[in-house]
């Protein structure tokens, strides 16, 4: 696999993906870290404080030394500040296969720029990182985010039931992916 070093500043139509900076962090922490719904979704905690919204930055700056780290602040153009997060959080080099995660603030949500950003964060995958295969997963109880895997292009490969115990119930885990035979025909 083709070794990113840095991860590079993305742009799309209405957003910069680029590489997270301590300047984000009241946007982090107003925007989507201190927001239960938002982060619940995507198994994170809850951050009640700036400190801890900063200690999360230290992990997520920190970290852009390794090899395998992808992980960019989600930039709306219009407004300027960081409305969420996007990253590659499992890579395996070995196997050419690596998993998105995402998130985007309450505020900014069914705009479409999680697919915006996860179609971008797909390509980079394929085009620079040399991947076989994309996957992103989502609860069962998580129909938007669903809704963007769809629109970026991927199968639905199956369920894992009863994955994640949640507010004292079980919640299953959808997997989908996508190869990168299937996005060259799409392209």
């Amino acid at each position: 696999m083709n070794r990113i070093v840095r991860v590079p500043q993305i742009e799309t139509d209405r957003l910069i993906l680029r590489r997270f900076e301590y300047s984000d962090c009241d946007a982090v922490f107003r925007n989507w870290a201190s927001d239960e719904s938002v982060q619940k979704m995507y198994s994170e905690p809850t951050y009640s404080t700036m400190e801890e919204t900063k200690g999360l930055l230290d992990k997520y700056i920190g970290n852009y030394s390794r090899e395998d780290y992808y992980r960019w602040a989600v930039i709306e153009k219009d407004c300027g500040e960081c409305i969420g997060q996007i990253a590659y959080f499992l890579v395996d080099s070995k196997n050419h296969f690596a998993e998105i995660e995402y998130c985007i603030g309450q505020e900014f949500q069914r705009r479409g720029y999680a697919t915006e950003a996860a179609k971008a964060v797909i390509e980079f995958g394929f085009d620079k990182m040399n991947l076989h295969k994309v996957q992103i997963c989502c609860k069962t109880i998580n129909e938007p985010s669903r809704k963007v895997i769809e629109k970026c292009g991927l199968t639905y490969e199956g369920t894992l039931r009863d994955y994640f115990f949640m507010d004292g119930e079980y919640v299953g885990r959808h997997f989908f992916s996508i190869l990168r035979s299937e996005y060259e025909n799409r392209r």
